[in-house]
């Protein structure tokens, strides 16, 4: 066969492909190929930088779109904000799909769910409660004051402009995203302002999302045929039946930036790395838990440099660890312990708690309190070992060695040399005494020890 025949084949395949692709665009488009990115978990910079990569490598691929499957609890505004911006410029059509079963697009979710050129949700599924956390908390809208205080009577209620200006701006934004694509305006603004959440069928009937799927099959075949403008503001026209599907992975620095960025990750590590330079602080020469108290410290510095925190919690936390060392000097009976605990608890739930720039924070019951706990009675048994420790006579030097017994290194007529504990002594006997016989310490001279043979020798 003459090198000529594969090359009359290959451009006889490539002919045929274009006259499918001009005349039969649905079964061109089952060869097609659909991007797929999973976000299962925090919104933050790293997951932000891995859905913005997502749709550059969409778009650079010519991807007939890009799936974004969903199920996160919010997340920071700035990474929220990014990925927006991204969907909304993207020149290939970017699909949000919360899902599996049971998933739920909550706070920054939400946001992302509705700035999807195609919104589609999971049975069992859930969206909603995009208000920040912490707004409009402690005393709502009256005269500052201590959490839950009643305001007095007849006093002006008093505005909290800061919380004022982070819902509106996010309603705002939230209204903007939804007329662009011409979703539920007040549901998604009630959904800033109210907090107010709804299952799929819900979501469906009030226009928040498109559509109903049980996976990604009855996705791509209930969105078959649906137009959808891309950022240039060209309109396309969905031919995803028997799309291939090809998934975007994180890298490893995004994987690890992603985990860390988790609050609850981030105060764990804090304090892990707080105890382990404890201990060694107390135990010095262990090496172990000093190495492993700084990794986890480094560790925690980079969560911070990617999540917002409040200074005023980190001090509360470093403050309670301060209470503990101190337990160890001063006779408290136990009060500087407990407002060491007290300070970890209040300093680890304020630490991240930043409403007008994330909605994240830390689980008080489910991590927070159980880590304060296993940090406290460890903390708790040192100070006690180290409490009794400085109570117990010395039990080293010249004095320890009075009483003391030993056995004869050879037979001892006068002088000789004894073994008592671990060391060789040369000792002056009072009698004689026979080699391995028992002698007991009555003095020290200097480098000698006086000896008496014992009784049962």
């Amino acid at each position: 066969m003459s090198a000529a025949t594969p090359r009359r084949g290959k451009n006889a395949f490539r002919f045929l492909s274009l006259l499918l692709a001009l005349w039969l665009p649905g079964v061109a488009a089952a060869g097609g190929v659909v991007k797929l990115a999973t976000i299962d978990g925090s919104i933050n910079p790293a997951s932000a930088d891995y859905l913005i990569r997502a749709i550059e490598e969409s778009e650079a691929e010519k991807a007939d779109a890009l799936l974004i499957e969903l199920d996160t609890p919010g997340g920071l505004v700035s990474s929220t904000k990014d990925i927006i911006q991204a969907m909304l410029n993207a020149e290939v059509p970017v699909i949000v799909y919360v899902a599996p079963r049971g998933a739920w697009a909550s706070s920054a979710g939400t946001f992302i769910t509705v700035a999807a050129n195609i919104a589609a949700m999971a049975p069992g599924t859930s969206i909603g409660a995009a208000h920040p956390v912490g707004i409009g908390g402690g005393g709502g809208g009256g005269p500052k004051g201590l959490p839950g205080e009643e305001p007095a009577e007849g006093a002006a209620p008093q505005r909290d402009f800061s919380a004022e200006k982070a819902e509106n701006l996010l309603a705002a934004y939230m209204e903007t995203i939804a007329a662009k694509r011409n979703r539920n305006v007040e549901w998604v603004v009630d959904a800033v302002r109210d907090s107010v959440a709804i299952g799929e069928t819900e979501a469906l009937e009030l226009g928040v999302i498109d559509l109903i799927a049980n996976d990604r099959r009855t996705l791509f075949e209930k969105s078959e045929g649906m137009k959808v403008e891309l950022g240039s503001g060209q309109e396309v026209t969905l031919h995803l039946v028997g799309a291939r599907v090809e998934s975007v992975e994180m890298s490893m620095v995004q994987a690890v930036f992603n985990f860390l960025a988790d609050p609850n990750v981030a105060v764990v590590l804090f304090l892990a790395g707080l105890l382990g330079i404890y201990i060694e602080a107390n135990n010095p020469g262990l090496l172990v838990p000093g190495a492993a108290g700084a990794l986890c410290l480094i560790l925690a510095a980079i969560a911070f440099q990617i999540l917002p925190f409040s200074w005023v919690g980190l001090l509360l936390v470093m403050l309670g660890i301060g209470l503990f060392v101190a337990e160890l000097f001063v006779a408290s009976f136990g009060l500087l312990f407990a407002l060491g605990v007290a300070c970890l608890l209040l300093g680890g739930s304020m630490v991240f708690d930043r409403p007008d720039l994330s909605d994240l924070g830390v689980s008080f019951w489910s991590v927070l309190v159980p880590a304060v706990v296993g940090m406290a009675a460890f903390a708790g048994v040192i100070i006690i070992a180290v409490g009794r420790s400085l109570r117990m006579p010395g039990q080293a030097g010249v004095d320890d060695l009075l009483g003391a017994v030993g056995v004869a290194s050879g037979a001892i007529d006068r002088d000789g040399r004894i073994f008592i504990r671990g060391e060789y002594w040369n000792v002056d006997s009072e009698a004689p005494v026979p080699d391995r016989g028992r002698v007991e310490v009555v003095a020290v001279e200097g480098l000698r020890l006086r000896v008496r043979p014992l009784a049962s020798s």
